[in-house]
């Protein structure tokens, strides 16, 4: 086989594809997904980290969570190639669509996605808050991984709370058919509740694929390194 035929091949491959979500807003999503999306680049993929809908702007009128996605992804994506969807007020996703008069639709978030998969060999998708959150009248994030048909990765915020969180995250991935891929633990603040990431090791159904330590001011190349690839993306 000649290296054109090979790089055919390589460009005909569906990528491979992961959804990440959290056991809550704020437990570092964007974070693990931009640190994965820099551990698949350093493998020599070609890796997109999109965050389809996001809502609370800066006070300059970007998104920090996209921005974090576009310095991650290989090549370099414009901001239309890595989010859909984007609301000024700091609100859950479908109330900050209804106070803009916008109905989110269900297949268009879905073929963005497609879309910009095109060429890749591995896509992120990012979530907004946890794994139920809606997003219309009858479809939520959980519907939108149904669509996508892609193993989700769940963020564990290490806080009092995150055991009941993580194990009700999981059984709502696994009642609707989805694969679990795993986890990765993030500690939230120096002071994790004793015997936290010791029972979520014991209890979730899929390998830890890291635990990242407190670190305030973080980078993606500082946090990859904590990090393992999903089996599911090699």
């Amino acid at each position: 086989m000649t290296r054109e035929q090979r790089s055919q091949g390589q460009q005909a491959r569906p990528a491979r594809g992961i959804f990440i979500t959290g056991t809550d807003t704020g437990v570092g999503k964007t974070a693990v997904t931009a640190a994965l999306a820099r551990l698949c680049a350093s493998h020599g993929m070609r890796v997109a980290a999109l965050k389809p809908v996001v809502s609370g702007a800066e006070t300059d009128g970007t998104w920090e969570d996209v921005e974090i996605l576009r310095a991650a992804n290989q090549p370099p994506r414009s901001i239309a190639e890595t989010n859909l969807y984007a609301f000024d007020p700091p609100l859950a996703p479908h109330w900050a669509a209804q106070q803009a008069g916008v109905t989110m639709d269900r297949g268009r978030v879905a073929a963005f996605v497609r879309a910009q998969s095109v060429a890749m060999d591995c896509v992120l998708v990012e979530g907004a808050g946890g794994f139920l959150v809606p997003l219309g009248a009858d479809w939520g994030f959980a519907e939108l991984a149904e669509d996508l048909h892609f193993p989700v990765l769940l963020v564990v915020g290490l806080r009092l709370g995150a055991i009941n969180h993580a194990l009700l995250s999981v059984e709502a991935i696994r009642t609707r058919g989805l694969s679990f891929a795993g986890w990765v633990a993030n500690t939230l603040n120096p002071a994790v509740a004793e015997g936290t990431l010791e029972t979520l090791q014991r209890r979730l159904p899929a390998p830890c694929l890291g635990v990242l330590p407190y670190i305030p001011h973080w980078s993606a190349a500082v946090l990859s390194p904590y990090l393992s690839l999903p089996a599911s993306l090699y």
